[in-house]
C-alpha cells in the first residue's frame, strides 16, 4: 500500500554512513496495516487505521447480519511486519547544512537496538540526562511564559548537562518550542565550552506531513524533505533535532501510535550507566515532564509511574498538568482524618471519599469528558505514586533554576527507589557530579551541614577522574576523602584503561601492551571489547594479564622522558633493579598471570602519579590541580612540560598539539614563576632545591629536567644562573679577571698570593655564625640548608671522610652535629687545589692547549709533514698524533665512565650531542687520514684528508666560545641561518640547473667533455652571482681568443668546441634574467631570512645563551684538570683511584644532592610554603581583575533580583490576604446587620464596634 517515493539517498558512490546503515533492513522493520476494519464514520470507505479500503490485503470478515465480528482495529492483529524502508541522514530543503539521522520503525522494536544505533552509528554522544517532554502537541497555543522555562530554563539546563531532550519533533506545540530554544542556545553558546544538546524527535510515522518523501528502501543520504506553510504550525518534522524516530503501528494520521515505543525506550535509557564507556557511577536519569496533555495522556503517566519514572509537572501550563497539580496540592493539604483514612484503607482500596473528591475536581477540569469513571481510577493510581512527581509552578518561579528543580525531583524519585543503608544524599551528589554542576554540589550538599563518609564519595570520586571533571575532584578532596586510600596500584590501572580510544595515550599504551603480549593477534580480541566490558572502579582488580597495567604505563613514560629519570612503578612491580627490558618483560608476564597482589597497596605518591595520568591525556584543569597538591612544585611542573613537548612531537592533529604546547609553556612558567618566589625567600635553600634528588620522579633533579624539558626560560632565571657561576668559579669570587686567570695559569706560583680571590673566609665566618645555634630551635637556615656542595673547599672534607658512615655533609644537612673532622690539608696544597681543580680553570687550560694543538697541526701541515715510513713522520707529527690519542681517551671517559647509566643510554646522550658529532668525524678522519699517510700509494690522499680534518677541529673551536656572553648567542645565530642556508640553497640550485643547462646547449652545439660540462653548468653561474662573468665568451660580438674548431673528432679528442653564433641574442637575454633573479630576488630572500633568524633570536639571545651554557658547565665541572696531552695523567690518577683503590665521585654532588629524613621533609615544606604563597598572590590578582568584578557584581545582581522575586511574590500574597479579610468584613458586618434587624432574639450586648489599629497623633496627645 505504500510506494517507495523519490529516494533521497542515492548518489554514485556509497558514502560511510551508507555502508555502517545497510545491516538496518534486516533487523528494524515498519508495520503495514493488511485487514481492513471498518470506520463507522466514513460510510465505509476508510479503515479504522486511516487507510483507504482498496490499500489493504483483506477485509475483517462479516457475519450474516452484515456485521464485522471486529469493530475495533488493533496494530499487532491487523498490521504486519515489512522490512524498514525509510531510513539515513534528512536534509531539510532551505535549511542549514547539517543533516539529521531518521528511521522508520515498528512500535515493538527492541529499545536496546534503537540505542545502540543512536550512540554507535549515529554519533549521539551519551546522555547524562533524558527528558522527556510530554503534552502540548496539536494546535493547542503555548502560553509564553511556557516558552521562557523551555528557552531559559529547560534547554539552558540541559545544555549544562549534556541531555536529550525527547519531544514528538514536530514543527507544533511544545515540539516546535523545544526546536527553537535549541537552535538559539546552539548558536549563543560556545561548542567547546558547554555540553551539547541532542533533541530526539519521537513521532507516529503516519501523522508526518510529506513522509514520502523519507521513503527509499536501500536508505536515504541524505533525503531531501521539503516543508510547507513553515510559519504555522503543522506535522512537519523540525529542522532543529538531530534525530528522529517514526515509529509506524500501520496507521495514518492517528496520534499516540508512538507512546508504547517511547515510554519502553526511556525505561531502557533509565538503565544505561553514564559516562565514558557507562563507567559512571549511576544510571542515567530519565525524567518525565508534562505541560499541558488531555485524558488520553492519564495511562501514559499511569504506566510510567508503575515504573517508578519520575515526573515534573508543569503547573499553569493548562490541560492535564492543572488537573494533577490541583490533585496533589490540594488533596495531600488535605485533613490528617481523610489522609488516616486513605492511609488505613489503603489495602483494600482508596477511601471512598478520596474518590469522589477526585471525580469533583474531574468534571471541574473536564466537564466534557464521556467516561469519567475510568479516568478517575487512572487519578487514584496517579495519586498514590504522588512520590514520584514533583510540581513546579513557572510562572510564578521563573525558569533561572530549572536545574535545581530538576535535579531535586530525580534526587525525590531516586530517595523514593533507594535501599535503607544508601546515604539519603548519595543519589543528590551522584546527579551533581554527572551534569557537572559543581555550584549545586556547594550551596546543597557541601555546606556544612552534611557529615560525608569515604564510602559515599568514592565511586563518584572515580565518576569525576573518569569523565574530567576537576572541579569535583577538588571538592571531594576539600571535603574529606583522603588520596592515600582511594588511590592503589589497581584503581590506577583501572584509570588507564578507562583512557579513550581516540587519544595519543591509548595507542602508546597498546603499542607497549602488543610488545608485552609478543603478538599482535591477543590484543586484537582482548582489547577491543564492546563498551560495556569496560572495567568500572569496582572491578579493578579482576582483570586478566591482557589489560593495561603500570608496565605498560611506565613503558609510555620511558619513551617520553628519555634518559632523564629511571623507570616509574618498578618497585610497585617488583622488578628491582632489572635494567634488561627482555628480563623485565618475562618477570612482569609471570607477575600478571598470577594473583597480582601489588594491585592492593596504595600507590607510593598519589599526587604525582594522577599528575602524570591527567598530563598524558592534555586535560588542563585537571594536571592544575594535581599540581598544586603534589609536592616539588618546581620539578613536578618541568616534568609536565617534559611530558607534553615530548607528546607533541607524537600527536598528528594539529589542534591537539597546539594545545599541548601551550599547557607545556603554561608549566614552564609556573616552575619559573615558583622558583622565583623560592629564591627570593632563600638563595642557599632555592640552589639546594635544583640539585636534590627526586625519589618521586625517578632520581631526576630540576637542572636535569629542564635540560631534557628545553625549558629555555626556567634557565634563563637569574638563581639557576647564580647556581651555575657559583659551580663554574669553585672557591674563587665570581668578580675575579679573567687576566689573573691567565696570569697564574702561565705563574702558578702567584696563587698562594692576594692577586685571586677566594670565598673561604666568606664560608669559615659563616660556618661559625651558625655553630652556636645549630641544633636549637631557631636554628638560621643557611646553616641547615647552606651546605650545598659547590666548591672544592666542601668536597675535600667529605672526600677524606669518605669512609665514615655518617659524611659531614649529611650530618649537617640532618642538623647532627658530627664530632669527628678530618685534619685540614696543608695550605700549599689546598690552596693549589682550590685553583686547579675549579671548572673555569679547568676550561681556560684546555682553550689554550687547544690553541697549541691547532697551531702544531697548521705547523705539521704546513712544514713538517714527512713522507711516508722509513723517512717519516717527523717527531712533532708524532707529537701531534699523541695529542689526538689524549683527546680521544677523554671522549671515551666521558662516552663510557661518566655517570650513572646504562651503556646503551650513555651512547645515545653522547651522539644526541651536535658537538659530540663533530668530534666523532674529526677522530674518524684524522685516523683514516694518519693511515693513509703510511703508504706511498695513498700518502697524497691521507694528506688530503688531514688538510680537511683540520678544518673540522678549528670548527670545533666555536663550542669553546659558546661560554662567552656575547660570542654565545651570536654562535646559536649562526647556527640557526645555517639551516636557512639550506633552504635558500634549494631555490637557487634549481633556478641554477635551470639556467645552466640551457645557457651551455645554446652556447655550445656539441662538447662531450664531462668535466668542462660540470664547470660551465655549475661553476660558472655560480660565480656568475658574484660578478665574475666572461663576457667574451657569452658574448659572440665580443672577441675570445681561445682556439676553437667545429670538427667533432677534434672535438671527442678534447679541443675546445667553437661557439653557436646564431642565437647568442638568447643567451644574453638568460644571462640577464638569471642574474636579475639571482642577485636581486633570491639574494634580498636570503637576507630577509637572516634578518629576521636575527631578530628572532638576537631578543631571545640571552635566554638561548643561559641555556646552552648549563652543557658547557657540567662538561668542563666533569672534566679532570689538566687539559690534553697532560690529561693522560688525570686518566691515569683516576684508573687507579676509581677502578683500583674503589673509591667513589663526590665531586658529582655539586649537581645532584640526595637528601633524606628531616632535611628532605623540611626542604619540601618549605617549596610548598612558596607555591602557596605564589598561588596566592596569583589569585588576588585574578580577584582584582575587572573581569572578575563583573563576575562578582553580576552574582550580586542576580541575588538582588531574586530577593526582588521573592519580595515581590509576598507583595502578591500580601495583597491577595487583605482580599480576602475585607471579604471577611464585609461578610461579618453583613451578619450583624441581619441579626439587629431580626426580632428572633434580643442579643445580650450589643455588638463591638471598630477601634482603629493606628490611633492619630491628635488623640494622642
Amino acid at each position: 500500500m505504500r510506494d517507495t517515493g523519490e529516494g533521497g539517498g542515492g548518489g554514485d558512490h556509497i558514502s560511510k554512513s551508507e555502508k555502517d546503515q545497510t545491516w538496518i533492513p534486516k533487523i528494524i522493520k515498519k508495520r503495514v496495516c493488511t485487514t481492513f476494519v471498518e470506520d463507522s464514520f466514513s460510510n465505509g470507505a476508510l479503515c479504522q487505521c486511516g487507510g483507504a479500503r482498496d490499500e489493504h490485503a483483506s477485509v475483517a470478515l462479516g457475519d450474516y447480519f452484515s456485521t464485522a465480528i471486529v469493530n475495533h482495529w488493533d496494530s499487532a492483529q491487523h498490521s504486519s511486519e515489512y522490512p524498514t524502508d525509510a531510513f539515513g541522514e534528512l536534509k531539510f530543503a532551505g535549511a542549514s547544512k547539517r543533516h539529521s539521522s531518521y528511521l522508520r520503525l515498528s512500535w515493538d522494536t527492541p529499545p536496546s537496538i534503537v540505542y545502540t544505533l543512536m550512540t554507535a552509528h549515529w554519533g549521539l554522544p551519551s546522555p547524562n540526562l533524558v527528558v522527556s517532554v510530554v503534552g502540548g502537541e496539536g494546535r493547542t497555543k503555548v502560553k509564553t511564559w511556557v516558552r521562557e522555562v523551555l528557552r531559559q530554563g529547560l534547554v539552558k539546563a540541559s545544555q549544562s548537562t549534556g541531555a536529550w531532550i525527547m519531544t514528538a519533533g514536530l514543527r507544533e506545540g511544545v515540539g516546535r518550542c523545544v526546536g527553537e530554544a535549541v537552535r538559539d542556545h546552539a548558536t549563543a553558546a560556545s561548542s567547546m565550552s558547554l555540553n551539547k544538546v541532542v533533541a530526539l524527535g519521537i513521532a507516529p510515522w503516519g501523522l508526518v506531513h510529506n513522509r514520502q518523501q523519507l521513503v527509499n528502501p536501500q536508505g536515504s543520504f541524505p533525503a531531501k524533505y521539503y516543508v510547507q506553510n513553515t510559519s504555522r504550525d503543522s506535522c512537519c518534522l523540525d529542522n532543529n533535532y538531530q534525530a528522529f524516530l517514526l515509529v509506524d503501528d500501520g496507521s495514518e494520521g492517528r496520534r499516540g501510535g508512538e507512546t508504547g515505543f517511547r515510554a519502553k525506550l526511556e525505561d531502557f535509557i533509565s538503565h544505561q550507566r553514564t559516562g565514558i564507556w557507562g563507567s559512571g557511577s549511576i544510571d542515567i536519569p530519565v525524567i518525565c515532564m508534562l505541560v499541558s496533555g488531555d485524558t488520553s495522556l492519564l495511562e501514559r503517566v499511569d504506566l510510567s509511574l508503575k515504573t517508578s519514572m519520575p515526573w515534573l509537572v508543569l503547573a499553569g501550563s493548562g490541560g492535564l498538568a492543572d488537573f494533577l497539580s490541583d490533585v496533589l496540592e490540594n488533596l495531600s493539604s488535605a485533613p490528617a482524618a481523610v489522609q488516616s483514612s486513605g492511609e488505613a484503607d489503603s489495602e483494600a482500596g482508596p477511601s471512598v471519599d478520596l474518590k469522589d473528591r477526585l471525580a469533583e475536581r474531574f468534571k471541574k477540569h473536564f466537564p466534557t469528558e464521556a467516561e469519567p469513571d475510568k479516568l478517575v481510577e487512572r487519578a487514584l493510581s496517579i495519586y498514590q505514586n504522588r512520590d514520584l512527581i514533583t510540581i513546579y509552578h513557572g510562572e510564578q518561579e521563573g525558569p533561572n533554576d530549572f536545574d535545581t528543580v530538576l535535579l531535586k525531583a530525580l534526587v525525590g524519585a531516586s530517595k523514593h527507589r533507594a535501599s535503607v543503608d544508601d546515604s539519603p544524599y548519595s543519589e543528590e551528589l551522584k546527579l551533581a557530579v554527572t551534569w557537572n554542576r559543581v555550584d549545586i554540589a556547594k550551596s546543597e550538599l557541601f555546606n556544612g551541614d552534611i557529615q560525608w563518609r569515604y564510602e559515599d564519595l568514592e565511586d563518584s570520586m572515580t565518576d569525576a577522574l573518569v569523565n574530567d571533571k576537576p572541579q569535583f575532584v577538588r571538592l571531594f578532596t576539600e571535603n574529606g576523602l583522603n588520596i592515600l586510600d582511594y588511590l592503589t596500584y589497581g584503581r590506577l590501572e583501572s584509570l588507564y584503561y578507562s583512557v579513550a580510544d581516540s587519544t595519543l595515550l591509548y595507542q602508546l599504551l597498546q603499542r607497549r601492551l602488543v610488545e608485552r603480549l609478543g603478538t599482535a593477534a591477543h590484543v586484537t580480541s582482548s582489547n577491543l571489547p564492546e563498551s560495556s566490558s569496560k572495567v568500572a572502579a569496582e572491578n579493578i582488580h579482576s582483570g586478566p594479564s591482557t589489560e593495561i597495567s603500570l608496565f605498560e604505563v611506565e613503558g609510555v613514560l620511558e619513551l617520553l622522558m628519555g634518559d632523564v629519570c629511571q623507570p616509574f612503578y618498578y618497585s610497585a612491580l617488583g622488578l628491582g633493579q632489572i635494567s634488561h627490558r627482555r628480563r623485565a618483560l618475562r618477570r612482569v608476564g609471570k607477575l600478571l598471570r598470577g594473583d597480582c597482589m601489588y594491585r592492593e597497596k596504595r600507590c607510593l605518591f598519589p599526587w604525582a602519579s594522577l599528575f602524570i595520568w591527567a598530563v598524558l591525556q592534555n586535560r588542563s584543569e585537571m594536571a592544575m590541580f594535581f599540581w598544586e597538591m603534589a609536592g616539588e612544585s618546581v620539578l613536578s611542573a618541568l616534568s609536565g612540560c617534559k611530558m607534553l613537548r615530548e607528546l607533541s612531537k607524537l600527536e598528528v592533529q594539529t589542534e591537539t598539539e597546539l594545545s599541548m604546547k601551550e599547557l607545556a609553556q603554561k608549566f614552564e612558567n609556573l616552575a619559573h614563576d615558583v622558583f622565583s618566589s623560592c629564591y627570593r625567600s632563600n638563595e642557599s635553600r632555592s640552589f639546594t632545591l635544583l640539585i636534590r634528588k627526586s625519589p618521586v620522579w625517578g632520581g631526576t633533579t630540576c637542572l636535569q629536567m629542564g635540560m631534557g624539558a628545553d625549558a629555555r626560560l626556567f634557565f634563563s632565571h637569574d638563581g639557576v644562573q647564580s647556581l651555575l657561576s657559583q659551580i663554574w668559579w669553585g672557591d674563587m669570587k665570581r668578580n675575579t679577571e679573567v687576566w689573573k686567570l691567565m696570569l697564574t695559569f702561565f705563574c702558578p706560583v702567584l696563587c698562594y698570593t692576594n692577586l685571586i680571590s677566594y670565598r673561604e673566609q666568606e664560608d669559615n665566618q659563616q660556618e661559625e655564625q651558625g655553630k652556636p645555634n645549630e641544633d636549637g630551635p631557631g636554628r638560621d637556615s643557611d646553616s641547615l640548608y647552606g651546605t650545598t656542595i659547590f666548591s672544592f673547599s666542601d668536597i675535600k672534607h667529605i672526600d677524606a671522610d669518605v669512609q665514615v658512615p655518617l659524611s659531614p655533609m649529611t650530618a649537617t644537612i640532618k642538623g647532627m652535629p658530627y664530632s669527628h673532622r678530618p685534619p685540614k690539608r696543608p695550605f700549599i696544597v689546598s690552596r693549589w687545589r682550590q685553583f686547579w681543580f675549579a671548572p673555569v680553570t679547568s676550561f681556560l687550560g684546555n682553550v689554550l692547549m687547544y690553541f697549541l694543538f691547532l697551531l702544531l697541526f697548521a705547523y705539521v701541515l704546513l712544514v713538517d709533514f714527512a713522507p711516508p715510513p722509513p723517512a717519516g713522520p717527523a717527531i712533532t707529527e708524532c707529537v701531534l698524533y699523541f695529542w689526538v690519542f689524549t683527546i680521544v681517551c677523554e671522549e671515551i671517559r666521558e662516552t663510557f665512565f661518566l655517570g650513572t647509566k646504562t651503556l646503551r643510554q650513555r651512547i645515545r646522550v653522547y651522539i644526541q650531542d651536535v658537538w659530540n658529532k663533530c668530534d666523532l668525524i674529526a677522530v674518524t678522519l684524522f685516523i683514516i687520514g694518519l693511515i693513509c699517510r703510511m703508504f706511498d700509494w695513498s700518502y697524497g690522499f691521507g694528506r688530503d684528508v688531514l688538510c680537511v680534518d683540520f678544518m673540522v677541529f678549528t670548527i670545533r673551536l666555536l663550542h669553546i666560545f659558546a661560554i662567552h656572553k656575547e660570542l654565545g648567542p651570536k654562535i646559536i645565530i649562526v647556527g640557526k641561518m645555517v639551516k636557512d642556508i639550506f633552504f635558500f640553497l634549494f631555490f637557487l640550485g634549481v633556478w641554477q640547473m635551470a639556467y645552466g643547462v640551457a645557457n651551455q646547449a645554446l652556447l655550445y652545439s656539441y662538447d662531450p667533455k664531462l668535466d668542462r660540462i660540470f664547470r660551465r653548468v655549475f661553476y660558472r653561474p655560480y660565480l656568475h652571482i658574484f660578478g665574475q662573468i666572461p663576457v667574451e665568451q657569452m658574448d659572440v660580438g665580443k672577441d675570445w681568443d681561445m682556439p676553437c674548431t667545429d670538427n667533432v673528432t677534434l672535438i671527442k679528442s678534447g679541443y675546445e668546441p667553437c661557439r653557436t653564433l646564431h642565437n647568442n641574442w638568447l643567451v644574453v637575454i638568460l644571462l640577464v634574467v638569471f642574474l636579475l633573479v639571482t642577485n636581486i630576488l633570491l639574494i634580498n630572500l636570503l637576507i630577509a631570512m637572516f634578518s629576521n633568524t636575527f631578530s628572532e633570536v638576537q631578543a631571545n639571545s640571552d635566554i638561548y645563551w643561559k641555556f646552552q651554557r648549563y652543557n658547557l658547565i657540567v662538561q668542563y665541572h666533569c672534566r679532570p684538570s689538566l687539559a690534553p696531552p697532560f690529561i693522560i695523567l688525570s686518566h691515569i690518577n683516576l684508573f687507579i683511584k676509581r677502578i683500583i683503590r674503589k673509591v667513589p665521585s663526590i665531586k658529582i654532588h655539586q649537581f645532584v644532592l640526595q637528601l633524606t629524613g628531616k632535611a628532605a621533609n623540611r626542604l619540601m615544606t618549605w617549596e610548598t610554603i612558596q607555591k602557596e604563597d605564589f598561588l596566592t598572590a596569583q589569585y588576588t590578582i585574578q580577584k582584582s581583575s575587572d573581569s572578575e568584578r563583573l563576575k562578582r557584581m553580576s552574582v550580586k545582581v542576580d541575588g538582588v533580583i531574586k530577593h526582588l522575586t521573592e519580595s515581590r511574590d509576598f507583595d502578591h500574597r500580601l495583597r491577595a490576604l487583605e482580599t480576602e479579610m475585607e471579604y471577611c468584613s464585609n461578610a461579618l458586618t453583613w451578619i450583624v446587620d441581619t441579626l439587629a434587624q431580626g426580632s428572633t432574639f434580643k442579643p445580650p450586648r450589643p455588638p463591638p464596634t471598630l477601634r482603629d489599629a493606628f490611633p492619630s497623633s491628635s488623640n494622642a496627645s
